[in-house]
C-alpha cells in the first residue's frame, strides 16, 4: 500500500506540473478569471476540465485483479485490469468553479472516455466521475464560492471514496474487488484529495495575479486620468492630444501613442513620429476603418497600410474615442510585437478610450454649460436697462415742466449714465470702484428729483474698490430702495451704501429708512419673480440670479427689512483683484 502511494505522489507531481503549465496558457487563464460565464464559456471549461480529468486518467497506472501488480505505464488495459488514477481532480473542479453544468459535463467527458477503455471497474469508475462533478457543483450551488484548500482536499478525498464505493457495488468478482480496493483505496483518496487542493492553489494563484494585474492597471488608469483631465478640459485638440499621448507613453511603455480625429493625426509620440505627424492626414487603414465602425481593432502591418518604406509600426491596438456615441477620433498604441497585444493589454487600451472619451464628453458639457451661463447673464443684464431707462426718462419728463435747468443738468447726468450703462452691459464683470461711479451718476438724477428729502452716505474701504463683482449690481439695489422704500415718504431719508473688507470677502451694503417691506412678500423678493402692484421683484430677482451664476450660493443676497422701519440689502463676493475668466 505504501508503495502505491509513493507512486500515486510521485504520478502526482506530472498532474500539478501540467496543471501549472495548463494554467499559464491564455485560453485559460480567461477562463478560469471570469466571474460569470457565457454559453461558449461553459462548454470551453466542460471540455477543458474534461481533458484534464483525461490526462488525470492516462497518469495513472494499471493495476492486475488476477496477480496485483502493476504497470508504470498505461498504453492500454485487459478486462481483468483496473487504474488508479487522478482522474476525479479535474472533474471535482470543474464543479466548483462552473457548477453543475460544467462539473457534469466534464465528467461525461472524462467518465464516458473511461468507460470505453474497458475494464471490469469501467462502468463504476465512469459513474464515479460524473457524481464526483455533479458533488463539486453542489458546493458551487450552495457557497457559491471557491473552497478553502482543507474544504477541497477533503472533497476531492470524498469524491474518490465515492468511486471506491461504487466499484465495489458495480464490479465483480467481489472479493477481489474488495482486495483491490483495500489495496489502492487508501493511496487514490490521499493523492486526489492533495491533487484537488494542489490543482485550486494553482487556479488561485492564476486568480490573484489576474486581480493584481486588474489592480495595477485601474492605479494606472487613475493616475492617467489624473494627469489628462486638465489638459482635455478645453476639448481634443491638437495641444492637448500631444500632452495626452506623452502622458500615455510615459504610462504604457509602448513603441508609439496616436491620437486622431475624424480625418488628421492630431499627435504622435514614438517610432514613426517622423512621418506620422500632427496634422497629416490618417495614414493607417485600420484607423479609418474604427471611424466608421466604433469598435476596438487589433491590428497588424497589413493593417496599418503605411506607405513609408521605413516605418517600423507593426502591431498595434486601435480604439475609438467618442463623444455623445458618435466617434470623433481614435487613440493608437502600437506595440513592438504580437506579443504585447495580450488581452489585458486590450482591456487597458480599450479601457483608456473611454476615460479619454468621458473626459471629453465632460469638456464638452462643460463648454456648453458655460455658454449658456454666460447667455443667461448677458439676458439677465439686458433686461435691465428697460427697467432704468423708462424710471429715468419718466422723471426728467416730470422736472422739464417743473425746473428746465434741473431738467438740463440732469438730461447731462442721464447722458453719462447712459454711456456708463452701455459700456458695463458689454462686459461680464466690473470692480467694485466702476459700479460706485455708476451708482454716483444715477444718484445725481435721483437727488435732482428728491431735492432735500433725500441724503447719500458712502462708508467705502479703500482697499475693496478693485474688487469684482457682476456689472450693474448695485444700481438697481439703490434704485429699489429710492422707488419702494423712499419715493412715497414725506420725510427726509437716506440711504448708505457700505463697502467693507473681510478677510477673503468683501461685504457690499444698501441701507434705507425707509417704509420697509411686509413680511409675507420678504421671503420671496430675490427668489423669484413675485405678483404685487408695487412691483414684481425682477430687478433684484436678476441682480441674486446672477451673483449665484457667477459666485455661487454663497454670494446671494440677504434682505433684512421691516414695515416703517427700513431696508437692508447686502451680499459678500471673494476678493478677487486680478484676472476674471470671462
Amino acid at each position: 500500500m505504501l508503495e502505491i502511494l509513493f507512486m500515486m505522489l510521485e504520478r502526482l507531481g506530472i498532474i500539478v506540473t501540467i496543471a501549472f503549465v495548463v494554467t499559464r496558457l491564455q485560453f485559460s487563464r480567461n477562463m478560469l478569471t471570469v466571474t460569470k460565464m457565457t454559453t461558449k464559456q461553459t462548454y470551453a471549461a466542460m471540455v477543458f476540465f474534461g481533458v484534464f480529468g483525461i490526462i488525470g486518467t492516462y497518469s495513472g497506472f494499471a493495476l492486475s485483479l488476477d496477480t496485483f501488480q502493476y504497470e508504470r505505464s498505461l498504453l492500454g488495459i485487459e478486462t481483468n485490469e483496473a487504474i488508479a488514477n487522478f482522474r476525479v481532480i479535474g472533474v471535482v473542479l470543474a464543479g466548483i468553479f462552473g457548477g453543475y453544468k460544467v462539473g457534469g459535463g466534464a465528467g461525461l467527458i472524462a467518465g464516458g472516455h473511461r468507460f470505453l477503455l474497458g475494464g471490469y471497474t469501467g462502468l463504476a469508475c465512469g459513474l464515479a466521475s460524473i457524481i464526483a462533478g455533479l458533488l463539486g457543483g453542489l458546493y458551487n450551488q450552495k457557497y457559491k464560492q471557491m473552497p478553502s484548500i482543507p474544504v477541497i482536499i477533503l472533497l476531492g478525498a470524498l469524491a474518490e471514496t465515492i468511486q471506491m464505493v461504487m466499484i465495489i457495488i458495480l464490479s465483480r468478482p467481489l472479493d477481489r474487488v474488495i482486495a483491490l480496493v483495500q489495496m489502492i483505496g487508501f493511496p487514490m483518496i490521499i493523492a486526489n484529495g492533495l491533487g484537488c487542493g494542489l490543482f485550486l492553489l494553482i487556479i488561485k494563484s492564476v486568480q490573484e495575479k489576474e486581480d493584481r494585474v486588474g489592480a495595477s492597471h485601474a492605479q494606472q488608469t487613475l493616475r492617467i486620468a489624473d494627469q489628462t483631465i486638465k489638459h482635455l478640459r478645453n476639448g481634443l485638440t491638437a495641444q492637448s492630444a500631444e500632452v495626452v499621448c506623452n502622458i500615455l507613453f510615459s504610462e504604457t511603455k509602448p513603441i508609439a501613442v496616436a491620437i486622431t480625429n475624424q480625418s488628421d493625426i492630431l499627435a504622435h509620440i514614438g517610432q514613426g513620429s517622423d512621418h506620422h505627424r500632427s496634422g497629416d492626414p490618417i495614414q493607417t487603414e485600420a484607423t479609418r476603418e474604427v471611424i466608421h465602425n466604433g469598435e476596438i481593432d487589433v491590428t497588424t502591418k497589413k493593417g496599418i497600410h503605411c506607405d513609408h518604406p521605413n516605418c517600423t509600426l507593426r502591431f498595434a491596438v486601435i480604439a475609438p474615442l467618442k463623444s455623445r456615441e458618435k466617434t470623433i477620433g481614435t487613440l493608437k498604441i502600437y506595440y513592438a510585437d504580437q506579443h504585447h497585444m495580450k488581452n489585458a493589454a486590450i482591456e487597458l487600451v480599450s479601457g483608456l478610450s473611454v476615460l479619454l472619451s468621458n473626459q471629453i464628453e465632460l469638456s464638452e458639457a462643460e463648454e456648453a454649460y458655460q455658454l449658456a451661463q454666460k447667455a443667461e447673464i448677458n439676458a439677465l443684464q439686458a433686461q435691465m436697462s428697460p427697467h432704468f431707462m423708462f424710471n429715468s426718462l419718466s422723471a426728467v419728463n416730470a422736472l422739464i415742466r417743473i425746473d428746465p435747468n434741473k431738467a438740463r443738468e440732469m438730461i447731462q447726468s442721464l447722458s453719462q449714465f447712459i454711456r456708463q450703462n452701455i459700456k458695463a452691459s458689454n462686459q461680464r464683470i466690473t470692480t467694485i470702484e466702476a459700479e460706485l461711479s455708476h451708482i454716483k451718476s444715477y444718484l445725481t438724477i435721483e437727488e435732482t428729483r428728491f431735492s432735500e428729502r433725500l441724503q447719500i452716505n458712502y462708508d467705502i474701504d479703500a482697499t475693496a474698490l478693485q474688487t469684482k463683482l457682476p456689472p450693474l449690481t448695485l444700481q438697481p439695489i439703490v434704485e429699489n430702495a429710492i422707488k419702494h422704500g423712499i419715493k412715497d415718504i414725506e420725510r427726509s431719508c437716506s440711504i448708505l451704501i457700505a463697502v467693507k473688507t473681510k478677510r477673503e470677502h468683501v461685504e457690499i451694503m444698501i441701507k434705507d429708512d425707509g417704509k420697509g417691506i411686509a413680511r409675507d412678500q420678504l421671503t420671496c423678493i430675490g427668489n423669484k419673480i413675485i405678483d404685487s402692484k408695487t412691483g414684481t421683484g425682477v430687478g433684484l430677482y436678476n441682480i441674486n440670479r446672477r451673483l449665484e451664476l457667477t459666485f455661487g450660493h454663497a454670494s446671494a443676497l440677504q434682505i433684512k427689512s421691516e414695515e416703517n422701519n427700513g431696508t437692508t440689502v447686502s451680499f459678500s463676493v471673494p476678493r478677487l483683484e486680478g484676472s476674471f475668466d470671462e
